[in-house]
Formats: C-alpha cells, sequence, structure tokens
C-alpha cells in the first residue's frame, strides 16, 4: 500500500514535480490517504478555485481509497508531536496511520525524510552550493 499525502495528491493534481511517481501509485491499485489528508486537499484545491467535485471522481475513479483515523492513530499522533512539533496534525496523523499500515508513504514535503523511513519524499533535496 502506499499512503498518499495532502501535498502529493496536490502534486499529482497540479502536475509539480513527483506527479509522475503518484500517477504510478494510483494505477497501481495500491493508493491510499487518510480522511483528514483527504480534507487538505479539498480545502487547498478549494482555496485555488478548483472544482471538488471534478476532482473527486477523477481520484476516486483511479481508486484512490480513503483511509479512516482510528483513536490509536490518534494517540500516535500526538506523540510524534513531542519529536516534531513543526508538523502539522494531519502530517502526524498520516504519518501515524502510515505507520499502522506499515505502508509507503508519499510526500512533496521535504522535512518528512528525517522523521520516517516509510516515507517517500517526491522532490529531490535542493542542489547544495558549490561556490
Amino acid at each position: 500500500m502506499v499512503l498518499l499525502d495532502a501535498s502529493a495528491i496536490l502534486a499529482f493534481i497540479w502536475q509539480e514535480p513527483g506527479a509522475s511517481s503518484v500517477e504510478a501509485a494510483l494505477i497501481g491499485g495500491d493508493a491510499a490517504c487518510t480522511i483528514t489528508n483527504w480534507s487538505e486537499v479539498a480545502q487547498k484545491l478549494l482555496a485555488r478555485g478548483g472544482d471538488w467535485p471534478a476532482t473527486e471522481r477523477a481520484l476516486g475513479g483511479l481508486g484512490l481509497v480513503l483511509t479512516p483515523v482510528d483513536p490509536a492513530d490518534a494517540v500516535a499522533a500526538a506523540r510524534l508531536w513531542l519529536s516534531h512539533p513543526a508538523l502539522s496534525l494531519a502530517d502526524r496523523l498520516c504519518l501515524a496511520v502510515g505507520t499502522r499500515l506499515g505502508a509507503t508513504i508519499l510526500s512533496a514535503d521535504r522535512a518528512w525524510a528525517e522523521v520516517s523511513d516509510l516515507v517517500q519524499v517526491l522532490r529531490p533535496p535542493a542542489a547544495a552550493d558549490e561556490s
């Protein structure tokens, strides 16, 4: 299973770097998203004036599975805050669910690479200045 963070889904929608990795997960039929991240995708899309009903149909048509968050995930996300307070609640819930499911987590957020070995960051790190 591949668990998609909101940033990964948005990269796919907006055809940003890493979109092809998200597309491969969706076409592979094993992509999921937490309900929390689903809300975040809707919020960001609507904020940009996007067509949410069409986007929802398109992603559902690609087989994206919406995954609930359970009480143990909520506690795990709270514990993650102790070591990673800069991560949002949605980010921490995604990490908690991904850990519970043993899923590979796709994110466009480079900061996640330092949090869990389950995370694959869609965008390579910025090139170091070689001057």
